[in-house]
Formats: structure tokens, C-alpha cells, sequence
């Protein structure tokens, strides 16, 4: 098994090694210090040495950050974790403050006495979130050792995994036009080289891949790209034995990146949103501020790019089908989170191409799907409810493309009020679907088509409508998303997740998501044919349960887009399938 159902992480953890941290706060003469959930590479998913966030407070969701004080701490994050975080964490040590409404500055500047020194792991932390600390009255941000590490007595050492280099075909370029394309931005910009932090962009730069991060194929280093295409790379060099030598790239060990920056002649060009604050300061007036020069041209795939994750999304179609026929004709009763966890993984393992999972799987039954990220484990673990719905939030990494799907399904006769609700979502899924928008428009724009049939019911819920997704990389990749706060425009070539939901705290948890890519839309008769177009076009292919569905909600127009979209499901995965399977999908898919 790829994942584990082990608790790492207790509430009780907290008190001793908070206190040994205040103890280490008052020999350094600081008030406070931060503790971010995330490492030097910003990554959402960190290492073992790096999960410093769960290690002193409990919690273990992806998003957060702690401020501990010598005699007062809060732990912060956003919507998705608002049920596990109470859960996790010890409320006589930390209060629970939400993002982005209660902000760590606010919580400076209220809890912290005037004049009082905050340490923080200057690797850890942007530029632009330094600057925006900074702004607090009365509070002096300090660079400090990481106080965590300092108590840490039996941290993990740093990951030390094989690196291999990605198919030139699957990539559809070679990392010599790429670097040659990075370099003549940098040029354009007036900048000599740039610095970058992030291991998916040094994987998609490099086309490479590696192990060093569970559930992502990333391998972890920092880089410096110059304006004549070379790459010094910062990492344990033993990770490349692997791999040809390359006399356009130079390895380095770990420890030579903070002399290399003070030695670079700038401009160096660093994105403050990524970077890490000591790579800023290292450079000083080098340094030039703009945008990752890799983001973008990451984000927009390439054809063979989409080719590949297309047949990656069928095989994991095809997979999802055996697992859902299974689950649909297990009894509820005799079977646990446990066991849907399980059998899922083995359906994708049985592909013979799994190379890993693309997340932990989420199988939240009754209660249990109301909480947004929510990790089965032994203490957990329940027998699925005979009259709910099950929500079933998974993926896998495929050597051709990376999935994320989830889909809600019914055990027994689950209440009309949850069939009406996952209707609702539904109309928000198909309205994201079917959308058409001007080339410009932002995720922004868009996210709030998959709310209204909530919102028309004074319903929302607490997370984007969808993320960026890589191509055998990282699930969850940026700059672009379907987000209320996402002002970065689509492009033709973006991968993107849409999964609005809806959540009944105790009660239920519903969402359903499908990947979809950006693409250019043809022209109407009757438009204007000279304003640039994109649409959407879908990558997953898995039934949506229509037995959840409220037929009579369902405007025409609505109806017309499930039968087609279950017509193509029907059509893609019938070759891929047989016998009990095909029997199975083939009533799943009748019109509605």
C-alpha cells in the first residue's frame, strides 16, 4: 500500500513540545516565533524533516501556520480544515484562527505585547510575506535559527532519493528548448539569471523526476538559471548518478546556495510570492522582483502533454469504474473507510502503470465526508452508513499525467435533502463544464458559476472551485486556479481541476470533480469573430451517480450536457472494459 492509516500525529504532543520551544524563545531573548506548514520550496506536500507545523501542533492538513509566544499560541488555516484542525489540536495551547479573514498580522498585533521580537526561519517564509509581517506596528521580525529544529531532537534527515530523467515524447520538449525559452524570457526581462525554489519548475525545466516528496514525483533543489540557458543546481549530487552528464548544467551540494547567491552579478530575477526572504536578502539590490519565469509555460501543456495525461485519465477511468462497480455491490455494513482505500489503490494497481497515488485518498462516510480533507486512519476508521452518501476524493500518478477525481456516492436510500444538495453541486460542475469566456478572464471570474445554485439557497462552501493539476507532478499546481481570489487570466493548455461541493457539518459531505483543460473555442455564428475565445474540455471520463440526481431541478440545457458527457464515457471506456464492468457501466450511463 502506497498509503498508510497510522495516526502521526496527537493533540497531546503539543503541551511538552511547545514548552521546550518557549524555553529555547526565552534563551534567544524572542518573544515569538512562526512556524509555517510549509519548507524552503513552498511545497504543499513537505518531507518528514519538514513537517515541522504537524510536529509541534498536532495538525496535519496542508495549509498552516503556528505562532508560538511565551505565553499564547494560534495555529491558522483556511476553510478545508476548520473540522480536522479543532480535532487535532489541543485547545489550552492554541487558539484556532481561519484564514483569510483572521490574519497572522492582526494576531501580532493584538496578542503580542509592544516591542516584542518574532523569530522566524528566513528559508521558510516569501518575500512578500515578510513584507507584509513587517508592516505590523510595534512587532520586530527577527531572522532567526529555526527554533523548531533546534528542539527537535529526532527529526528525519532530508530525503536523499534516485533521480530519473522524463521522456522527451510525454514532455514534447526537450529540456534544451525549454531552458533556451526560460533564458530569452530572462533576457527580455534585463535580468542575468533567475532563482528558482520550486522542485516541480526545476522537474518541468530539467525534465526530470524523482521521490524525494511521497505522492508527487519531485525532486528537491534550488536552481539558478542564467540567460545563456546553463542551470547550476543545488541539491545532493549523488540524486543525479543516474543521469548523463550535461556540461550546460552544474551540480552543487546543498550548502554551496547561500555563497553562490552573494557571488551572482545581477539583476537576478526572484519571484517574491515564491522565494524564499533569505534568498532576497542574499542578494540585496541584485535582486530584480517579477514573475517565475517557469510558471506559466508549465502551465500551459503542451499537445503531447495533454495526449499523454488523456490516456492516463481513461486507464484511471477505466480503474474507477471497477472500483465504484465493487463498492456498489459491497454491503455497506461489512465494509470500512479502511477497506474502500484499499480496494481503490488495488484497481489502480491492477493497471500496471501506477507509479504512486496522486494524494492520500479521502473516503469520508456519513459525518466523516463533511470534512473537506479528511485522512481515514485506525482511530477513524468506521463502517460506512447504510443511509448516506460516501465521498471518495482520489488519484494517481501515471508516468503519462496525473489525476484527481472525486465522486459522492449513495449508500442505501440516503435522504432527499442530500440528493437535492448534490444536484445543486452538480448544476455548478456542469455550469464550469460548458463555460465559454474571453481570452483575459481569470479563474475569478468563473469560480462563482459554480456556486450560484448554492448561493441561490444560502449555501457556499469553504474552498477554491478548482486548482492547477501537472502533468506527472504536482496535483495541485499554481499560477492559475478557479478561485474567488485567482486574478491570473486562463490560458489554452492549462489543466485544471472543477469540484464545487456543498458539506453538513456531522451530518454529510458532498462534491464531484473532474479535470478539464483550457482550450481555444470556435466561433458562433452570430459572435463576434474577431474577440479570441476558450472553453473547456473534459479529461475525466467516470459515471456521475444518477441516482443522487433530482431529475426535475435539471434545466434542458443541463440534461443535454449529463447524457452527452455519459454517452462519452460510455463510448471511451466500453473498449477498456467487459463483462460484469461493462454490464455495470452501461446502466450507469443510460440517459437521464
Amino acid at each position: 500500500m502506497f498509503q498508510s492509516f497510522d495516526v502521526t500525529a496527537r493533540p497531546e504532543v503539543a503541551p511538552p513540545r511547545v514548552a521546550k520551544l518557549r524555553a529555547w524563545l526565552a534563551a534567544h531573548e524572542l518573544d515569538a516565533f512562526l512556524v509555517p506548514r510549509a519548507d524552503a520550496h513552498q511545497g504543499e506536500y513537505v518531507a518528514p524533516c519538514d513537517e515541522r507545523l504537524a510536529w509541534i501542533t498536532g495538525f496535519t492538513g496542508s495549509a498552516g501556520l503556528a505562532v508560538i509566544g511565551r505565553d499564547r499560541a494560534a495555529v491558522f488555516t483556511d476553510g478545508r480544515y476548520t473540522v480536522q484542525i479543532r480535532a487535532q489540536t489541543d485547545p489550552a495551547t492554541f487558539e484556532i484562527r481561519k484564514w483569510p479573514g483572521e490574519t497572522v498580522a492582526a494576531w501580532l498585533g493584538e496578542r503580542l505585547p509592544k516591542g516584542a521580537r518574532v523569530g522566524f526561519d528566513p528559508m521558510l517564509h516569501t518575500v512578500r510575506e515578510i513584507e507584509k509581517l513587517r508592516a505590523v506596528d510595534g512587532v520586530e521580525l527577527v531572522p532567526a535559527q529555526n527554533g523548531v529544529d533546534a528542539v527537535w531532537d529526532d527529526r528525519p534527515p532530508r530525503p536523499r532519493e534516485p533521480v530519473t530523467a522524463y521522456p522527451t515524447e510525454l514532455a514534447g520538449k526537450g529540456d534544451e528548448t525549454k531552458r533556451a525559452e526560460i533564458a530569452a524570457a530572462l533576457r527580455d526581462a534585463g535580468a542575468k539569471s533567475a532563482v528558482v525554489t520550486q522542485p516541480d519548475a526545476i522537474c518541468w525545466l530539467l525534465n526530470i523526476r524523482g521521490s524525494d516528496i511521497a505522492r508527487s514525483p519531485l525532486v528537491l533543489a534550488f536552481a539558478v538559471v542564467h540567460a545563456d540557458g546553463s542551470v547550476e543546481l543545488f541539491s545532493d549530487p549523488a540524486k543525479f548518478d543516474g543521469l548523463g552528464p550535461d556540461p550546460a548544467i552544474t551540480l552543487h551540494e546543498w550548502d554551496a546556495f547561500a555563497d553562490r547567491l552573494r557571488a551572482l552579478d545581477g539583476p537576478v530575477l526572484i519571484d517574491p510570492a515564491t522565494a524564499p526572504w533569505a534568498v532576497a536578502d542574499a542578494l540585496g539590490d541584485r535582486a530584480l522582483q517579477g514573475t517565475d519565469p517557469i510558471a506559466l509555460p508549465k502551465a500551459r501543456k503542451s499537445e503531447a502533454e495533454i495526449a499523454a495525461t488523456t490516456e492516463a485519465h481513461l486507464r484511471d477511468g477505466a480503474a474507477m469504474v471497477r472500483f465504484l462497480r465493487w463498492l456498489d455491490e459491497a454491503r455497506p455494513d461489512a465494509a470500512t473507510e479502511i477497506d474502500v482505500v484499499r480496494q481503490l489503490e488495488w484497481f489502480r494497481r491492477d493497471t500496471n502503470a501506477l507509479r504512486e497515488i496522486s494524494f492520500e485518498t479521502i473516503a469520508g462516510s456519513g459525518p466523516h465526508g463533511a470534512i473537506v480533507h479528511y485522512r481515514v486512519n485506525k482511530e477513524t476508521n468506521r463502517k460506512l452508513d447504510t443511509d448516506s452518501v460516501l465521498l471518495v476524493d482520489s488519484g494517481g500518478q501515471y508516468i503519462d499525467g496525473t489525476t484527481d477525481i472525486t465522486r459522492t456516492v449513495p449508500l442505501g436510500f440516503p435522504p432527499a435533502d442530500i440528493a437535492h444538495a448534490f444536484t445543486r453541486v452538480l448544476q455548478g460542475m456542469i455550469a464550469v463544464s460548458r463555460a465559454r469566456f474571453p481570452v483575459g478572464v481569470a479563474g475569478a471570474h468563473l469560480d462563482a458559476l459554480a456556486r450560484a445554485p448554492l448561493w441561490a439557497e444560502h449555501r457556499d462552501y469553504d474552498h477554491g472551485t478548482g486548482h492547477g493539476v501537472g502533468v506527472y507532478l504536482g496535483v495541485h499546481e499554481g499560477p492559475a486556479r478557479i478561485s474567488r481570489v485567482s486574478t491570473i487570466p486562463l490560458e489554452a493548455g492549462m489543466i485544471l481541476s472543477n469540484e464545487p461541493g456543498y458539506y453538513r457539518e456531522g451530518e454529510y459531505g458532498i462534491r464531484i470533480e473532474n479535470l478539464i483543460v483550457v482550450r481555444p473555442a470556435e466561433p458562433l455564428p452570430g459572435g463576434d469573430p474577431e474577440r479570441e475565445m476558450l472553453r473547456f474540455d473534459t479529461l475525466t471520463w467516470v459515471p456521475i451517480d444518477r441516482r443522487l440526481i433530482v431529475a426535475a431541478l435539471l434545466s434542458p440545457d443541463e440534461r443535454t450536457w449529463l447524457d452527452a458527457y455519459h454517452a462519452g464515457v460510455l463510448e471511451r471506456l466500453a473498449p477498456r472494459l467487459a463483462g460484469p464492468d461493462l454490464d455495470w457501466l452501461t446502466r450507469m450511463c443510460a440517459p437521464i
